[in-house]
């Protein structure tokens, strides 16, 4: 399966072909579609067929292999068969604001040191827990800084190693309990030039400027050692 939207997060739609359609999902030869995966979740769209009917999928999650994708339909949908022509088209809205949010998410990175033991990207909001045993967070100072290296603008792209160079700079890796996927030759960084770099294989966007303002609206206690750092997006 042809994976596009690691080459380009723009791509709202494009033409596929149905290569297997059963209980566990759509499978078409290429996507834009992102699955379920590093804390983002799965878009959400439609496969519109020739027709001028069209499958609702209400969720994308991985499959068996790196490159198996499976479109998730709404119940009781009527299965296309295979090799059936769709356009699939993604919920873009939805996605966007996945992707500013994530890349907002890396830029927290770059302003708490201390290493990242979870979190999640929502639609509109997201989170991150940091092992800060003996730390303390200014909840109106980080959203100051966090704003600031927005409105900077940074470039921020994607780039790949090999399993070889990541496992010589394992400083590269800011997550404990979650490891980037090694064993298939290469892993995906994400760059905000001059600002992080670090693994990840999700969506974002191309300049920290389109994020847009956001707001850190609650830093919790999670624990001895967690704290939890919430994020919410001001500008749909």
């Amino acid at each position: 399966m042809e994976l596009l939207f690691r080459d380009n997060a723009y791509l709202q739609d494009c033409t596929a072909t149905v290569t297997a359609a059963d209980e566990t999902g759509i499978r078409l030869d290429r996507t834009v579609f992102y699955p379920t995966g590093g804390g983002q979740p799965g878009d959400v769209g439609q496969l519109l067929l020739a027709d001028g009917s069209s499958i609702e999928i209400i969720d994308t999650l991985k499959g068996t292999g790196p490159d198996d994708i499976r479109h998730m339909p709404a119940p009781e949908t009527l299965l296309p068969a295979i090799g059936t022509t769709v356009t699939a088209r993604i919920d873009w809205a939805r996605r966007h604001r996945l992707m500013r949010m994530h890349t907002c998410l890396h830029l927290l990175c770059a302003l708490i040191k201390g290493d990242v033991t979870g979190g999640q990207v929502s639609d509109g909001k997201g989170r991150l827990d940091f092992n800060l045993p003996d730390s303390a967070l200014d909840k109106e100072q980080l959203t100051a800084d966090l704003n600031k290296l927005i409105a900077g603008d940074h470039v921020v792209q994607s780039r790949w190693i090999d399993d070889a160079e990541l496992a010589e700079k394992p400083e590269l890796v800011r997550t404990m309990s979650v490891k980037p996927p090694s064993g298939h030759g290469k892993v995906c960084l994400l760059d905000i030039v001059g600002i992080d770099l670090q693994p990840c294989g999700g969506t974002h966007v191309a300049r920290t400027g389109e994020i847009g303002r956001v707001d850190i609206a609650k830093i919790e206690n999670k624990g001895k050692m967690n704290r939890r750092v919430n994020i919410t997006l001001l500008e749909a």
